[in-house]
């Protein structure tokens, strides 16, 4: 069964300093979106986002139109209020990924330690019908995820790891790999925590 958002929120209660995903910095993230080349306008959705500075850096890269979706509310007002007056140039969503429906398309979505915590297969397929109802034609996805030899467990719950060439292939023909690149993240306990990374562009007719 995958985590609840009570659990998520107890998780965040107390802030996000000793969390095992946290980055100062997001640097792969923003280095894998760069290389999409989408311009500044272009909406952009971090799914599972947390309480990431993703949005921030977004922000001061200039884009302007940044969606975060997180199962967790205490997440969320984490992110919004380290952003201050800036919170309110982000559209912060609290859902069940797995049980939303996308208002929209996105030109890209972005995704990172989110799907090794789906470890069924309906669930796989719930997030790849996800990916493929909000990213639009000629849209990109990024999927990080921990990679074969990764952790088995994260915030105390068993893990699914995956290679670039699993999510690929979870995500269907309609989308082409652009790039792969494995990450190892050093986690606030100095951990090494190996990560696979996809970035792909979904087919303009798919």
């Amino acid at each position: 069964m995958r985590p609840s958002s009570a659990h998520w929120d107890r998780v965040y209660a107390a802030g996000d300093a000793t969390v095992s995903w946290a980055q100062d910095h997001p640097a792969p993230s923003l280095r894998a979106i760069a290389g999409t080349g989408i311009a500044p306008e272009a909406p952009v959705i971090d799914v599972g986002g947390g309480s990431s500075a993703l949005a921030g850096e977004l922000l001061d890269a200039g884009h302007t139109d940044v969606t975060v979706l997180d199962l967790s509310a205490n997440a969320l007002a984490l992110a919004k209020e380290r952003l201050g007056g800036r919170g309110d140039a982000v559209e912060w969503i609290v859902a069940d990924l797995l049980a939303w429906t996308p208002a929209r398309t996105y030109a890209l979505w972005h995704n990172r330690a989110v799907l090794h915590f789906f470890r069924c297969e309906d669930d796989r397929a719930a997030y790849a019908d996800r990916v493929r109802e909000a990213v639009a034609p000629g849209g990109h996805a990024i999927v990080a995820t921990f990679a074969p030899d990764g952790p088995p467990t994260c915030s105390g719950l068993p893990v699914r790891r995956s290679s670039s060439d699993d999510v690929l292939r979870l995500l269907g023909p309609a989308f082409v790999e652009l790039h792969a690149f494995t990450e190892q993240h050093v986690t606030p306990g100095r951990k090494t925590q190996p990560f696979c990374w996809l970035v792909a562009r979904r087919r303009s007719d798919g």
